[in-house]
């Protein structure tokens, strides 16, 4: 049984559970304890702690969640019906392909029940895991990582928190339709990793894009299965973390926006935090971080690709030797872009989809601008 890799929380926990008001988010939550196991069945969002740092070779203690606990459960919940359950930590295994093993069985098990796991690491290397756990559902996977590095490493090099990219990209099978990293410095990446990013398709977007303009980052979460947050992609003033110091980065706002982000996507069924350095301070802001994602999930429309087109305004745009096809939600006013299947070849597009894209790129494709994001999916499709 899969969650029998999954450990209880402690007495320490349980006590501390009684200390709750009715009105906190504490007393709406379902424990894995000694004595109860929540049932999944009932489940809509589930918090999984993972106690493994190895993957961060500059870590110096062990990963110990209770705070980050504490602080959320002590938050007050929304307007939110979805029933939530907490179900313990997984601890690590005789060696880090242990604890990948349990993760992925975990996570699988748990979104084969259309349950959304809300992971806390750990190492971010972990972001591994979480994509193998797609392995069993058969489809293919987009991933976005928060975060200052695109994390690649040496082609034989074994998964870390700085290059559990390269493993993706290489490992068998290759699941990974597209990667996307939000908030990157270019002084923390090579010339060829940044070229790199390019040659494959994959998207990038820099710190200063995206703090100047949030919104940006919208279309990129609507389009994302899997969201992989690293906590040093915020700054140190803001996260409170100070083992390894961060001068610049994402603010507390700023990272919480892009939490709630994710969480009303429809299509992410994946969030992962990674790499907390165990202060106080941080246990706040991530607490803070988790429950905006709740709060974006309690806002989720069910539009595309869950709901009909039929509710969709459609806008043709010819451009240069292509004809373009938007579409627009009358219910959010959120705007698609379809891209073609091309039969040919070893197509990873089995039909014509839509791609989650702005308002304005259809602009920018009105005033004869080929949408960028457009061009690369399709390529992706041909190659």
């Amino acid at each position: 049984m899969e969650f029998e890799f999954l450990k209880p929380l402690g007495t320490d926990f349980s006590a501390l559970i009684k200390e709750f008001s009715p009105q906190q988010l504490g007393s709406k939550v379902v424990f894995h304890t000694q004595n109860q196991f929540p049932d999944i069945d009932k489940v809509a969002v589930a918090v999984i702690g993972v106690l493994d740092n190895r993957g961060d070779d500059k870590a110096i203690s062990s990963v110990d969640l209770f705070a980050v606990r504490k602080e959320l459960y002590s938050l007050y919940p929304g307007n939110w019906d979805a029933s939530i359950a907490d179900y313990g930590d997984i601890l690590p295994g005789d060696t880090i392909e242990d604890t990948y093993f349990a993760l992925r069985k975990v996570v699988a098990a748990l979104i084969k029940k259309r349950v959304v796991p809300i992971v806390i690491g750990g190492s971010q290397d972990l972001t591994y895991a979480l994509y193998r756990a797609f392995d069993e559902l058969e489809q293919m996977v987009n991933l976005v990582a928060i975060d200052s590095k695109f994390d690649f490493g040496k082609e034989n090099e074994s998964a870390s928190a700085n290059s559990y990219l390269t493993k993706m990209i290489i490992d068998e099978p290759n699941n990974l339709f597209n990667f996307c990293n939000i908030g990157y410095q270019t002084y923390f990446n090579s010339q060829e990793e940044i070229d790199l990013i390019e040659k494959l398709f994959f998207d990038g977007y820099r710190l200063g894009e995206i703090s100047n303009n949030l919104a940006l980052a919208e279309p990129v979460f609507r389009d994302a299965d899997i969201v992989s947050l690293d906590m040093t992609s915020v700054k140190s003033s803001d996260s409170g973390n100070f083992v390894s110091f961060v001068p610049n980065g994402f603010n507390g706002k700023e990272i919480c926006s892009l939490s709630r982000y994710a969480g009303i996507s429809d299509k992410v069924s994946l969030f992962g935090v990674f790499n907390h350095a165990n202060t106080i301070q941080e246990s706040v802001l991530i607490a803070q971080i988790i429950w905006y994602f709740i709060e974006g999930y309690h806002y989720r429309s069910n539009e595309y690709p869950f709901g009909s087109r039929e509710n969709y305004i459609k806008f043709i745009v010819p451009i240069e030797e292509e004809v373009l096809i938007f579409f627009k939600s009358d219910k959010t006013e959120r705007w698609w872009i379809e891209i073609p299947f091309v039969a040919n070849g070893d197509n990873k597009l089995k039909r014509n989809t839509l791609l989650p894209c702005s308002y304005d790129e259809y602009l920018g494709a009105c005033n004869q601008e080929l949408p960028e994001r457009w061009w690369k999916a399709l390529r992706k499709n041909i190659v």
